[in-house]
């Protein structure tokens, strides 16, 4: 493989197109190997053609990941590890058992305050205390288009994130302290339901809109609101049908929606590169 490698600073094209035809059929494991050559170089050229074969292979185990995701069952499929594959496009070296670890710190001091006696309300109400008002998440006001939104790493770092994001990450948090919350894809601004209690254990299966005892709007602090106040406004802004944008979905879309909110954070910056890599992604949830 090393000899392969070496062949890589060949200044004939052909050559250089067959070495990284190769290359690229294998998977990450070969990139210390060839993160090992380019640190011994001194020919930039050479250290550039390693480097974008290293962020090809890289992207081509992001897209593996993800496309096992998608294809495990409901039931098996984690919201957190879904998460983490996005963060993968940007942070290819990313350890999703340090974030996970950050989300399970941050559940332990939030369980200490909650007790079996407690209402479903009166609990969502003290995580939205210690999430919003304690530890200060909020969303990015001054740099919304920011794609850094997007990542759960920056988020845990900078406690800010896009609407989608902050749904996403108040999902994972509410069902790790074993509250029944799933995702409502609300026009512009996703928010998080909480169902009956006898789905508690069944975070992954299907809710019903019959289900729903009330709503969460992450983007607002955790502002908690009624079945009927979000038909009103959907009524009175002409969505419909009303079901639609008021009833639980599923842990997919949401994945879906922060990559779209990637590929438009990245059409503002005129990142035509990572567009059409995200794009890649995307195409993903089509199949």
């Amino acid at each position: 493989m090393e000899a392969l490698i070496n062949l890589l600073d060949d200044p004939d094209n052909t050559i250089y197109d067959m070495v990284e035809r190769e290359l690229l059929k294998e998977n990450d494991d070969i990139i210390p190997v060839l993160e090992k050559k380019w640190e011994s170089s001194f020919d930039e050229g050479f250290q550039e053609r390693i480097e974008n074969i290293i962020q090809h292979i890289q992207f081509k185990e992001t897209h593996h990941r993800l496309k096992m995701w998608l294809k495990r069952k409901e039931d098996e499929r984690s919201l957190l590890n879904g998460f983490c594959h996005v963060d993968r496009f940007q942070y290819p070296d990313l350890n999703p058992i340090n974030l996970q670890l950050k989300v399970d710190n941050l559940r332990k001091s939030i369980w200490l305050e909650l007790n079996n006696s407690l209402t479903l309300l009166e609990k969502i109400t003290i995580l939205n205390h210690f999430l919003f008002n304690v530890y200060g998440y909020t969303v990015n006001i001054s740099n919304p288009h920011s794609a850094q939104n997007c990542f759960l790493n920056q988020l845990l770092d900078t406690k800010k994130g896009n609407p989608v994001s902050i749904s996403i990450f108040y999902t994972i948090l509410a069902r790790a302290l074993e509250l029944p919350a799933y995702m409502i894809d609300f026009p512009k601004n996703p928010l998080v339901a909480i169902v009956d209690a006898k789905l508690a254990k069944k975070v992954h299966g299907n809710a019903h809109l019959s289900d729903v005892l009330f709503y969460i709007n992450p983007s607002n602090k955790g502002a908690i609101t009624s079945r009927k106040e979000i038909e009103y406004h959907l009524k009175k802004n002409d969505y419909q049908p009303t079901e639609e944008f008021a009833e639980p979905k599923s842990d997919v879309l949401f994945i879906r929606r922060l990559l779209e909110t990637l590929f438009e954070s990245y059409e503002s910056l005129g990142y035509a590169e990572k567009q059409q890599k995200v794009k890649e992604l995307l195409n993903l949830f089509k199949s």
